[in-house]
């Protein structure tokens, strides 16, 4: 089992740990040296016991607040999915019938008599083309 040595607090703690899991204990211990920092900086200097324990609290803290902010952010993404659960079992909305207006019989007769005439005019161009 490796011996690491992490500094908190301005003091040094040698440490066992499992083996490969040095950086993690590294980076806990940057989490909790800095929490003691804050604490250094604002109190001055206190009894190692009192450091640790209002370092961890800080920490605990934190901690807590992330894992009320993961509840929500969970309980918001469990509605999303309710939501979209519930919108891929409705049935396909019915398609938009486009009504066809309905032409009234006087524009249709006078359409029926305008392709005449333009059909007779084309038979007498061609005719004079023709000749």
């Amino acid at each position: 089992m490796p011996e690491v040595t992490i500094h908190i607090g301005g003091r040094g703690f040698e440490v066992s740990c499992q083996e490969g899991e040095e950086s993690y204990l590294h980076s806990a211990a940057k989490m909790l040296d800095d929490e003691a920092q804050v604490l250094s900086d604002q109190i001055g200097r206190m009894p190692e016991a009192r450091m640790l324990l209002m370092a961890g609290l800080m920490l605990a803290d934190k901690t807590a607040a992330v894992e009320d902010r993961i509840k929500e952010v969970e309980a918001e993404l469990a509605a999303r999915d309710a939501e979209l659960a519930e919108l891929r079992a409705a049935p396909a909305p019915e398609p938009e019938r486009i009504e066809v207006p309905v032409v009234p019989p006087l524009v249709t007769e006078t359409l029926a008599e305008l392709a005449a005439r333009t059909e007779a005019l084309a038979q007498e161009i061609e005719e004079q083309a023709a000749s």
